[in-house]
Protein backbone atom coordinates (compact mmCIF):
# COMPACT_ATOMS: atom_id res chain seq x y z
CA UNK A 1 0.00 0.00 0.00
CA UNK A 2 2.17 3.00 -1.01
CA UNK A 3 1.32 6.67 -0.15
CA UNK A 4 0.47 8.34 -3.86
CA UNK A 5 -1.14 11.67 -2.57
CA UNK A 6 -0.78 14.31 0.48
CA UNK A 7 -2.71 17.07 0.92
CA UNK A 8 -2.41 19.86 3.72
CA UNK A 9 -5.80 21.89 3.55
CA UNK A 10 -5.61 24.92 5.63
CA UNK A 11 -9.44 25.38 8.02
CA UNK A 12 -10.70 28.17 10.78
CA UNK A 13 -13.23 27.63 13.43
CA UNK A 14 -14.03 30.01 15.13
CA UNK A 15 -14.41 29.31 19.40
CA UNK A 16 -17.15 30.18 21.52
CA UNK A 17 -15.21 31.89 23.31
CA UNK A 18 -11.54 33.23 23.61
CA UNK A 19 -9.44 31.24 24.94
CA UNK A 20 -6.38 32.25 27.16
CA UNK A 21 -3.47 31.18 29.31
CA UNK A 22 -0.18 32.25 29.98
CA UNK A 23 1.63 31.69 26.75
CA UNK A 24 -1.04 33.02 24.71
CA UNK A 25 -5.00 33.66 23.22
CA UNK A 26 -6.62 31.82 20.23
CA UNK A 27 -9.72 32.82 19.05
CA UNK A 28 -9.95 30.93 16.28
CA UNK A 29 -9.27 26.78 15.68
CA UNK A 30 -7.04 28.18 12.51
CA UNK A 31 -5.72 24.16 12.13
CA UNK A 32 -4.84 22.22 8.96
CA UNK A 33 -6.28 18.83 7.90
CA UNK A 34 -3.75 16.22 6.80
CA UNK A 35 -4.95 13.74 4.41
CA UNK A 36 -3.02 10.73 2.82
CA UNK A 37 -4.44 8.91 -0.24
CA UNK A 38 -3.07 5.51 -0.01
CA UNK A 39 -3.14 3.56 -3.73
CA UNK A 40 -6.15 1.79 -3.41
CA UNK A 41 -8.00 4.94 -2.92
CA UNK A 42 -7.82 4.54 0.71
CA UNK A 43 -8.16 7.91 2.67
CA UNK A 44 -6.68 8.62 6.27
CA UNK A 45 -7.07 12.04 8.39
CA UNK A 46 -5.82 13.92 11.23
CA UNK A 47 -5.69 17.45 12.61
CA UNK A 48 -2.41 19.89 12.67
CA UNK A 49 -3.15 22.41 15.34
CA UNK A 50 -0.79 24.97 14.96
CA UNK A 51 0.90 26.64 18.49
CA UNK A 52 3.81 29.44 17.22
CA UNK A 53 3.70 30.81 20.99
CA UNK A 54 4.91 27.19 21.99
CA UNK A 55 6.11 25.67 19.12
CA UNK A 56 6.85 28.26 16.30
CA UNK A 57 4.77 26.60 13.72
CA UNK A 58 1.76 28.72 11.84
CA UNK A 59 -0.96 27.57 10.00
CA UNK A 60 0.93 28.43 6.84
CA UNK A 61 4.08 27.09 7.65
CA UNK A 62 2.47 23.89 8.54
CA UNK A 63 0.99 23.43 5.00
CA UNK A 64 4.24 24.74 3.43
CA UNK A 65 6.38 21.98 5.00
CA UNK A 66 4.10 19.35 4.38
CA UNK A 67 3.67 20.22 0.49
CA UNK A 68 6.73 21.13 -0.22
CA UNK A 69 9.00 19.11 2.01
CA UNK A 70 7.97 15.89 3.92
CA UNK A 71 5.03 14.71 0.73
CA UNK A 72 8.25 14.69 -2.03
CA UNK A 73 10.07 12.79 0.46
CA UNK A 74 7.34 10.51 1.69
CA UNK A 75 4.78 9.81 -1.59
CA UNK A 76 5.85 6.86 -3.17
CA UNK A 77 6.55 4.95 0.54
CA UNK A 78 4.79 2.02 2.01
CA UNK A 79 2.21 2.90 4.57
CA UNK A 80 3.92 -0.20 6.42
CA UNK A 81 7.18 1.39 6.34
CA UNK A 82 6.65 3.92 9.36
CA UNK A 83 10.62 4.03 10.00
CA UNK A 84 11.75 4.77 7.06
CA UNK A 85 8.74 7.40 6.71
CA UNK A 86 9.91 8.82 10.21
CA UNK A 87 13.68 8.99 8.76
CA UNK A 88 12.76 10.60 5.84
CA UNK A 89 10.44 13.25 8.06
CA UNK A 90 13.46 14.01 10.89
CA UNK A 91 15.77 15.12 8.37
CA UNK A 92 14.14 18.37 9.09
CA UNK A 93 14.23 19.80 12.48
CA UNK A 94 11.19 20.76 14.64
CA UNK A 95 7.51 21.64 13.04
CA UNK A 96 6.16 18.50 15.82
CA UNK A 97 2.48 19.43 14.70
CA UNK A 98 2.72 18.51 10.62
CA UNK A 99 5.09 15.88 11.54
CA UNK A 100 2.59 14.29 14.04
CA UNK A 101 -0.65 15.23 11.77
CA UNK A 102 1.22 13.48 8.81
CA UNK A 103 2.10 9.95 10.78
CA UNK A 104 -1.98 9.95 12.38
CA UNK A 105 -2.90 10.08 8.90
CA UNK A 106 -0.43 7.29 7.74
CA UNK A 107 -1.79 4.81 10.73
CA UNK A 108 -5.42 6.04 9.51
CA UNK A 109 -4.86 4.83 6.30
CA UNK A 110 -3.29 1.46 8.13
CA UNK A 111 -6.36 0.83 10.20
CA UNK A 112 -8.85 1.79 7.13
CA UNK A 113 -6.77 -0.61 4.94
CA UNK A 114 -6.74 -3.70 7.82
CA UNK A 115 -10.21 -3.03 8.52
CA UNK A 116 -9.03 -2.49 12.30
CA UNK A 117 -9.55 0.53 14.32
CA UNK A 118 -6.00 2.10 15.51
CA UNK A 119 -6.23 2.22 19.08
CA UNK A 120 -6.51 -1.71 18.62
CA UNK A 121 -3.08 -1.64 16.40
CA UNK A 122 -1.79 0.59 19.07
CA UNK A 123 -2.60 -2.00 21.82
CA UNK A 124 -6.12 -2.25 22.34
CA UNK A 125 -6.66 -1.62 26.00
CA UNK A 126 -9.95 -0.43 26.58
CA UNK A 127 -12.84 1.41 24.77
CA UNK A 128 -13.02 4.73 26.38
CA UNK A 129 -11.32 6.90 28.16
CA UNK A 130 -12.46 9.73 32.10
CA UNK A 131 -12.43 13.35 30.29
CA UNK A 132 -10.28 15.86 32.40
CA UNK A 133 -11.37 19.90 31.31
CA UNK A 134 -9.69 22.93 30.81
CA UNK A 135 -10.70 26.43 32.60
CA UNK A 136 -8.65 29.26 31.24
CA UNK A 137 -8.33 32.76 32.26
CA UNK A 138 -11.47 34.57 33.56
CA UNK A 139 -13.34 35.64 36.44
CA UNK A 140 -13.25 33.65 39.39
CA UNK A 141 -17.09 33.06 38.91
CA UNK A 142 -17.27 32.71 35.30
CA UNK A 143 -14.70 29.96 35.89
CA UNK A 144 -16.80 28.43 38.61
CA UNK A 145 -19.85 28.11 36.44
CA UNK A 146 -17.94 26.40 33.69
CA UNK A 147 -16.70 23.80 35.74
CA UNK A 148 -19.96 23.32 37.66
CA UNK A 149 -21.65 23.37 33.48
CA UNK A 150 -19.62 20.79 32.66
CA UNK A 151 -20.17 18.61 35.48
CA UNK A 152 -23.86 18.74 35.85
CA UNK A 153 -24.03 18.63 31.66
CA UNK A 154 -21.08 16.27 30.79
CA UNK A 155 -20.33 14.20 34.23
CA UNK A 156 -16.55 15.62 34.15
CA UNK A 157 -15.15 16.05 38.06
CA UNK A 158 -11.53 16.15 36.87
CA UNK A 159 -10.53 20.21 36.03
CA UNK A 160 -7.31 21.74 34.77
CA UNK A 161 -6.82 25.38 36.16
CA UNK A 162 -4.60 27.68 33.43
CA UNK A 163 -2.44 29.54 35.95
CA UNK A 164 0.53 31.47 35.40
CA UNK A 165 -0.85 35.16 35.63
CA UNK A 166 -0.04 36.66 39.09
CA UNK A 167 -0.44 33.90 41.27
CA UNK A 168 -1.54 35.62 45.05
CA UNK A 169 -4.26 37.92 43.85
CA UNK A 170 -5.37 36.03 41.07
CA UNK A 171 -4.54 32.09 40.35
CA UNK A 172 -4.73 31.51 44.04
CA UNK A 173 -8.07 32.86 44.21
CA UNK A 174 -9.35 31.44 41.23
CA UNK A 175 -8.28 27.84 42.73
CA UNK A 176 -9.43 28.48 45.69
CA UNK A 177 -12.78 29.51 44.11
CA UNK A 178 -13.12 26.36 42.53
CA UNK A 179 -11.92 23.76 45.01
CA UNK A 180 -15.36 26.25 47.56
CA UNK A 181 -17.79 25.68 44.37
CA UNK A 182 -17.32 21.88 43.58
CA UNK A 183 -16.11 20.23 46.59
CA UNK A 184 -13.63 17.65 47.89
CA UNK A 185 -14.81 14.93 45.39
CA UNK A 186 -13.40 17.02 41.88
CA UNK A 187 -9.79 16.66 41.10
CA UNK A 188 -8.16 19.54 40.24
CA UNK A 189 -5.06 20.58 38.84
CA UNK A 190 -2.61 23.38 37.58
CA UNK A 191 -0.62 24.60 34.53
CA UNK A 192 1.04 27.48 34.52
CA UNK A 193 2.61 27.15 31.05
CA UNK A 194 5.96 28.63 32.06
CA UNK A 195 4.19 31.43 33.38
CA UNK A 196 5.93 31.82 36.67
CA UNK A 197 9.44 32.55 38.12
CA UNK A 198 10.37 29.47 40.19
CA UNK A 199 10.04 31.89 43.71
CA UNK A 200 6.46 32.82 42.44
CA UNK A 201 5.39 28.96 41.99
CA UNK A 202 6.90 28.24 44.98
CA UNK A 203 4.48 30.81 47.12
CA UNK A 204 1.86 29.98 45.02
CA UNK A 205 2.27 26.23 45.67
CA UNK A 206 2.79 26.98 49.34
CA UNK A 207 -0.90 29.21 49.16
CA UNK A 208 -2.55 26.29 47.99
CA UNK A 209 -1.69 23.60 49.63
CA UNK A 210 -5.03 23.12 51.70
CA UNK A 211 -6.34 22.68 48.28
CA UNK A 212 -5.74 18.93 47.32
CA UNK A 213 -3.92 19.70 43.86
CA UNK A 214 -3.03 16.73 42.16
CA UNK A 215 -0.66 17.89 39.74
CA UNK A 216 1.45 21.00 38.67
CA UNK A 217 2.33 21.19 34.99
CA UNK A 218 5.12 23.76 33.33
CA UNK A 219 4.75 26.37 35.80
CA UNK A 220 8.52 27.53 34.59
CA UNK A 221 10.48 27.95 31.93
CA UNK A 222 12.24 24.89 30.47
CA UNK A 223 15.47 27.07 29.91
CA UNK A 224 15.44 28.02 34.23
CA UNK A 225 16.90 24.82 34.85
CA UNK A 226 18.49 24.97 38.60
CA UNK A 227 14.92 26.94 39.14
CA UNK A 228 12.94 24.24 38.29
CA UNK A 229 14.72 21.41 39.56
CA UNK A 230 14.48 23.47 42.89
CA UNK A 231 11.11 23.99 42.49
CA UNK A 232 9.94 20.45 41.73
CA UNK A 233 12.45 19.25 44.81
CA UNK A 234 10.81 21.06 47.42
CA UNK A 235 6.49 20.23 46.52
CA UNK A 236 5.09 17.07 46.96
CA UNK A 237 2.64 17.69 44.23
CA UNK A 238 4.22 15.58 40.99
CA UNK A 239 5.38 17.89 38.34
CA UNK A 240 4.66 17.52 34.58
CA UNK A 241 6.84 18.46 31.84
CA UNK A 242 4.71 19.15 28.71
CA UNK A 243 6.20 21.71 26.09
CA UNK A 244 9.62 21.12 27.48
CA UNK A 245 9.12 17.04 26.34
CA UNK A 246 8.27 17.34 22.87
CA UNK A 247 10.52 13.94 22.06
CA UNK A 248 12.33 11.23 24.03
CA UNK A 249 15.72 13.12 24.82
CA UNK A 250 14.20 16.05 26.23
CA UNK A 251 11.47 13.63 28.63
CA UNK A 252 14.80 11.74 29.82
CA UNK A 253 16.56 14.76 30.13
CA UNK A 254 14.01 16.46 31.94
CA UNK A 255 13.17 13.32 34.63
CA UNK A 256 16.77 12.71 34.74
CA UNK A 257 18.07 16.44 35.53
CA UNK A 258 14.98 16.49 38.32
CA UNK A 259 12.85 19.06 36.29
CA UNK A 260 9.79 16.91 36.06
CA UNK A 261 8.56 13.69 37.93
CA UNK A 262 5.79 12.69 35.13
CA UNK A 263 4.96 13.54 31.63
CA UNK A 264 2.41 15.38 29.62
CA UNK A 265 1.81 13.05 25.96
CA UNK A 266 0.05 14.76 23.13
CA UNK A 267 -0.76 13.03 19.86
CA UNK A 268 -0.58 16.18 18.14
CA UNK A 269 2.72 16.88 19.19
CA UNK A 270 4.01 13.52 18.74
CA UNK A 271 1.80 11.62 16.37
CA UNK A 272 0.63 8.08 17.16
CA UNK A 273 4.41 6.91 16.64
CA UNK A 274 6.36 9.40 18.42
CA UNK A 275 4.01 9.07 22.21
CA UNK A 276 4.40 5.21 21.84
CA UNK A 277 8.17 5.88 21.81
CA UNK A 278 7.92 8.62 24.87
CA UNK A 279 4.89 6.16 26.68
CA UNK A 280 7.46 3.00 26.78
CA UNK A 281 10.29 5.49 27.80
CA UNK A 282 8.31 6.75 30.82
CA UNK A 283 6.87 2.89 31.45
CA UNK A 284 10.85 2.00 31.71
CA UNK A 285 11.58 4.71 33.47
CA UNK A 286 8.69 4.51 36.17
CA UNK A 287 6.95 7.78 35.50
CA UNK A 288 3.38 8.46 35.23
CA UNK A 289 1.64 9.78 32.53
CA UNK A 290 -1.38 12.34 31.04
CA UNK A 291 -2.91 12.50 27.99
CA UNK A 292 -2.39 15.99 27.25
CA UNK A 293 -4.47 18.44 24.82
CA UNK A 294 -3.10 21.01 22.06
CA UNK A 295 -6.64 22.79 22.06
CA UNK A 296 -7.65 20.35 19.62
CA UNK A 297 -10.65 20.02 17.85
CA UNK A 298 -12.77 16.69 17.44
CA UNK A 299 -10.60 14.98 14.81
CA UNK A 300 -7.38 15.59 17.13
CA UNK A 301 -9.53 14.48 20.19
CA UNK A 302 -10.42 11.44 18.66
CA UNK A 303 -6.66 10.65 17.63
CA UNK A 304 -6.37 11.37 21.45
CA UNK A 305 -8.47 8.88 22.88
CA UNK A 306 -7.43 6.28 20.31
CA UNK A 307 -3.98 6.36 21.67
CA UNK A 308 -4.80 7.34 25.43
CA UNK A 309 -7.53 3.93 25.24
CA UNK A 310 -4.65 1.86 23.64
CA UNK A 311 -2.63 1.50 27.00
CA UNK A 312 -3.01 0.77 30.56
CA UNK A 313 -0.56 3.45 31.13
CA UNK A 314 -2.36 6.08 29.39
CA UNK A 315 -5.90 5.29 30.38
CA UNK A 316 -5.47 5.67 34.35
CA UNK A 317 -6.08 9.24 34.67
CA UNK A 318 -8.72 11.43 33.11
CA UNK A 319 -7.38 12.71 29.48
CA UNK A 320 -7.55 16.41 28.48
CA UNK A 321 -10.41 15.39 25.80
CA UNK A 322 -12.86 18.47 25.38
CA UNK A 323 -11.43 21.54 24.15
CA UNK A 324 -13.32 20.84 21.31
CA UNK A 325 -16.49 22.08 23.25
CA UNK A 326 -15.38 24.95 23.27
CA UNK A 327 -15.21 24.68 19.16
CA UNK A 328 -18.37 26.51 17.66
CA UNK A 329 -18.48 24.07 14.99
CA UNK A 330 -16.29 21.18 13.87
CA UNK A 331 -15.50 18.76 10.47
CA UNK A 332 -16.62 15.34 11.10
CA UNK A 333 -20.18 14.07 9.90
CA UNK A 334 -20.77 12.60 13.75
CA UNK A 335 -20.04 14.34 16.81
CA UNK A 336 -17.99 13.09 20.04
CA UNK A 337 -20.07 12.69 22.69
CA UNK A 338 -18.61 13.38 26.28
CA UNK A 339 -21.22 11.05 28.24
CA UNK A 340 -21.07 10.19 32.23
CA UNK A 341 -17.74 11.79 32.50
CA UNK A 342 -16.27 9.46 29.67
CA UNK A 343 -15.63 9.53 26.05
CA UNK A 344 -15.65 6.27 23.88
CA UNK A 345 -13.30 5.42 21.51
CA UNK A 346 -15.73 5.96 17.81
CA UNK A 347 -16.53 3.37 15.76
CA UNK A 348 -15.16 2.21 12.91
CA UNK A 349 -11.68 1.23 11.38
CA UNK A 350 -8.65 3.63 11.64
CA UNK A 351 -9.43 6.36 13.80
CA UNK A 352 -13.08 5.81 13.37
CA UNK A 353 -14.21 9.49 12.25
CA UNK A 354 -15.20 10.91 8.54
CA UNK A 355 -14.80 14.34 7.42
CA UNK A 356 -18.06 16.29 6.39
CA UNK A 357 -16.92 17.67 2.70
CA UNK A 358 -19.50 20.25 2.98
CA UNK A 359 -18.20 21.63 6.70
CA UNK A 360 -14.77 21.69 5.21
CA UNK A 361 -15.73 23.74 1.97
CA UNK A 362 -17.37 25.76 4.37
CA UNK A 363 -14.26 26.29 6.41
CA UNK A 364 -11.30 25.66 4.22
CA UNK A 365 -9.17 28.57 3.89
CA UNK A 366 -7.39 28.03 0.59
CA UNK A 367 -10.32 29.11 -1.62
Amino acid sequence: MKIERIEAVPFAVPYRKPLRFASGEVHTADHVLVRVHGEDGVVGVAEAPPRPYTYGETQASIVAVIEQVFAPDVVGLSVFDREQIHARLDRTIANPAAKAALDMAVWDVVGRTLGVPVSSLLGGYTDRMRVSHMVGFAPDSTMVAEAQRMRDEYGITTFKVKVGRRPISLDVGACRALREALGPDVELYVDGNRGWTPSEAARALDAMSDLDLTLSEELVPADQVLGRRWLTGRTSIPTVADESATRPGEVTRELLDGAANMISIKTARTGFTGSQRVLHLCEGLGVEVVMGNQIDGQLGTACSVAFGAAHAHTSRRAGELSNFLDMSDDLLTEPLRITDGELRLPPGPGIGVEVDPTKLEHYRQDR
